[in-house]
């Protein structure tokens, strides 16, 4: 017997050329406001895509920091964070608006992302900049028992979990740098580790440890090699499985 379980698959878009694509695969579309990538035709192209395909529409604001692609740790100060964070959400929010659509959570990128996972002033900035754009209390997705999740749900905001199809986890739940080999996976690996984080409840770290996680969301990187036929194999891999895909929250 084979048991249901709703998973949603988001990806990280309007960053590289082609990225859109995915839209036609996934349920949940992160679309880069301006800090790492993203203009305002990527930020138009990418909310009518997803209105379009009926996909939800979120937020991936950023570290201003196209050269490194927002993967370098800045360690911007707190209030400048929350700037950055409430100047980006507000202008995705203004074109979202201006095509009747809406943005419906936010998922932090690269460093921005991890530090927020770990550093109190951080997350609170984070949350401040989405305040300071009149968006709160969106509901964020970020790495399970990450202090942005905690401190998002002590306000009574929505905080949910995400898992990585494509990426190496290690033995304390972190993701394995992206600089050390084998720390993005091979196609059929990504296809086993997202039906064993939809369905089995967990993945195994890079030295073999079992990590317990229940993630609502999945993650696939739109600039992943071959990101379009690797969604497309995950996504049947989950439905094989018995999971069911579906948005996590709508716009």
């Amino acid at each position: 017997m084979v048991t249901e379980r709703e998973i949603d698959l988001n990806a990280d878009l309007g960053e590289t050329d082609g990225d859109l694509a995915l839209i036609s695969v996934v349920t949940s579309a992160n679309i880069a406001c301006g800090g790492h990538a993203g203009d305002a035709r990527s930020m138009t192209a990418a909310v009518q895509a997803a209105l379009a395909h009926g996909v939800t529409i979120g937020a991936h604001p950023s570290y201003r920091d196209r050269p490194s692609f927002g993967r370098r740790e800045l360690s911007t100060p707190p209030r400048e964070i929350a700037e950055e964070v409430a100047d980006q959400l507000a202008q995705l929010n203004e074109i979202a608006s201006a095509s009747g659509a809406a943005v419906a959570y936010v998922k932090l990128h690269g460093a921005l992302y991890h530090r927020a996972g770990r550093d109190a002033a951080c997350a609170e900035a984070v949350l401040q900049g989405i305040e300071g754009a009149g968006l709160a209390p969106l509901p964020l997705l970020a790495q399970p028992g990450g202090v942005l999740l905690g401190l998002a749900r002590e306000r009574g905001w929505m905080g949910v979990e995400e898992g990585f199809c494509d990426r190496a986890y290690r033995a304390d739940g972190s993701l394995v740098d992206r600089s050390v080999a084998g720390a993005v996976l091979a196609p059929a690996e990504a296809q086993r580790q997202a039906v064993g984080l939809a369905i089995r409840g967990g993945v195994r770290a890079e030295d073999g440890t079992w990590l317990s996680l229940r993630p609502a969301s999945l993650c696939i990187h739109g600039d992943t090699p071959a990101a379009l036929d690797l969604a497309g194999a995950v996504r049947r891999s989950l439905q094989g499985a018995g999971a069911v895909i579906t948005p996590f929250v709508r716009s």
